[in-house]
């Protein structure tokens, strides 16, 4: 027969079991509008249950550039009055790019990617933490 405390440990094992603490589960995009995950070929999870991290969806982030572009050939149109307009003769040079822009990242989810989630605790949403490549 247990003892006391063997039986509290049993009983707070139990307790925890049964209130579904958080679990990694895995899962497949099955369609990105709207956006369904099927985990563990069981059960689909809609956008309702699921809540995403930066690494899976796409977002814009502000950056500093002091850049300049590859080398490119073209030419301009010149509009004037007098002579009726043309074009410059074709030129090769690079464009600079400086100071704070906002890009867009594309971490944005596929169908059929494969996806890491984390079951949260009571089991009614899924973060998704990230793809398995």
């Amino acid at each position: 027969m247990p003892s006391l405390i063997e039986t509290i440990k049993m009983a707070a094992v139990e307790a925890v079991k049964a209130s579904n603490p958080v679990g990694i589960v895995f899962g497949k995009v099955t369609s990105t509008e709207p956006l369904k995950i099927n985990i563990e070929q069981r059960l689909t999870l809609d956008e309702s249950h699921l809540l995403l991290t930066s690494l899976v969806s796409d977002f814009e982030v502000d950056v500093t550039l002091d850049h300049e572009t590859e080398d490119h050939t073209h030419t301009h149109t010149i509009f004037d009055t007098y002579s009726g307009g043309g074009s410059a003769s074709s030129e090769t040079h690079k464009h600079e790019v400086k100071g704070k822009k906002t890009v867009t990242v594309h971490l944005g989810l596929k169908v059929d990617e494969s996806v890491i989630l984390l079951r949260v605790q009571g089991g009614q949403k899924f973060i998704i933490l990230d793809r398995i490549k």
